[in-house]
This record gives structure tokens, sequence and C-alpha cells, in this order.
């Protein structure tokens, strides 16, 4: 695969994810698969129950950096077409989305294996710390 034909996009921000937007950016007329993994806020963490939101800091000189790493990684490991990933910084409420990764391929299993390495890794490596806040108390974790 001709690498400089890869679509590569990271963005770590306090908006809202557009996950209809994410998918038009990786579509491409070769892929025959496009997976999208949202990462969304629930109601519950280790035990606690009524989690209300996310609060997420993250390192900003860095985390662009790092996530584009994890990335780079995916794309020369998969024959990715295209891959954006998003993260949320800040509060991010129930149900919201949190992180997305957006990954296109020919094939399936490729699009799949690159998605899923690259959630996987970002949650290792990213400099990003959330804090989950639930009725009565709240706790930083790391982690995205």
């Amino acid at each position: 695969m001709d690498r400089s034909q890869q679509s590569i996009r990271v963005a770590v921000g306090e908006d809202p994810i557009d996950a209809d937007a994410l998918l038009d950016e990786v579509r491409r007329a070769g892929s025959g698969a496009t997976v999208l993994f949202l990462g969304t806020v629930r109601d519950h963490s280790d035990g606690k129950e009524g989690v209300t939101h996310l609060e997420y800091e993250v390192y900003e000189e860095m985390v662009e950096q790092k996530i584009g790493s994890v990335v780079e990684e995916a794309v020369a490991k998969w024959p990715v077409l295209a891959a954006a990933v998003e993260h949320r910084s800040g509060v991010v409420l129930l149900g919201e989305a949190s992180v997305a990764v957006a990954v296109a391929a020919a094939h399936r299993a490729d699009a799949f294996d690159a998605a899923e390495f690259i959630i996987d890794e970002l949650k290792k490596s990213a400099p990003i710390w959330k804090k989950e806040h639930w009725p009565g108390g709240a706790e930083w974790s790391r982690g995205s």
C-alpha cells in the first residue's frame, strides 16, 4: 500500500464528537469496511453506581502527538486507508461519547484489528486522566 495515500487525523478537545462526520471523513472508494468505535460515559464504574459524568484532563502539549504515534503504528501494521481519532477533554455527560476511533480499510479484519489496537494502546499510553463523578463523590483514575 502506498502510505502517501493514507489519511490520518487526531484531535483532542472539549467539543462533542460527531460520529457521522468521522465516518464521512474516513470513507474511501476502496474501503470495503469502515469501523467506528465510540467510548461512551456509562452510569457505573468499578462498583460505583450512579455515575453522572466524567471529567477529562489531558497533557495538552503531548496528547495528540502520543495518540498520533499509536495511529501511525496501526497503519504500519495493517493496510488502513484512513483513520480518525477524537478524544474529549473537560466534562463529558452520561451517554455522550468521550472517545471515537474510525478506521477504513479494504477488508473488515484489517479495519477491526486496527481500530481495536488504536483504542487499546490509546488507553494504555495517552496522557489522559479521568475523574468519575457520582452523587456524593468523585475520584480520579488513569485512563480514557
